[in-house]
């Protein structure tokens, strides 16, 4: 029974929705650092979004390029038909909800927009130019 309730898709679909996945959130959270920062003087969201983007590369190169690509190689371990949620692994869900919490808890906190776009941004960038090592290996 729950064969039939499981939304399986082949192999290969998985890097494309990865990808997509980690793109949209990525997306989302340098859209509402832009918007913070643009409640900022110039030179200060300027500034921020310099360092928000020079992190965002570094956290990028050094973290989250190797989390894509420890998640391609999982991929690749699969059988040939799997389910379209297999695209992360079940533990790494637990650290989503995690960021997810952590992001709601800095939104409504006292931390100045400035800073919190930082983060946002660093966050995003990361994410976003992680999301292409999936297209690459959906490609």
């Amino acid at each position: 029974m729950w064969e039939k309730l499981t939304p399986s898709v082949q192999r290969h679909w998985l890097w494309l929705f990865s990808g997509m996945m980690w793109s949209a959130v990525g997306i989302v959270l340098c859209v509402m650092a832009a918007r913070w920062l643009s409640d900022t003087i110039w030179p200060e969201s300027i500034f921020a979004s310099i360092i928000g983007f020079m992190l965002g590369i570094c956290i990028y190169r050094f973290g989250f390029s190797r989390i894509a690509k420890k998640n391609i190689n999982r991929i690749l371990q699969l059988p040939n038909k799997v389910c379209l949620f297999a695209f992360q692994a079940w533990r790494s869900y637990a650290l989503i909800l995690v960021m997810m919490m952590l992001g709601f808890t800095l939104r409504h906190s006292a931390m100045p927009r400035v800073v919190l776009s930082i983060i946002y941004l660093t966050i995003g960038t990361a994410l976003a130019f992680s999301s292409t090592l999936y297209y690459q290996e959906f490609l």
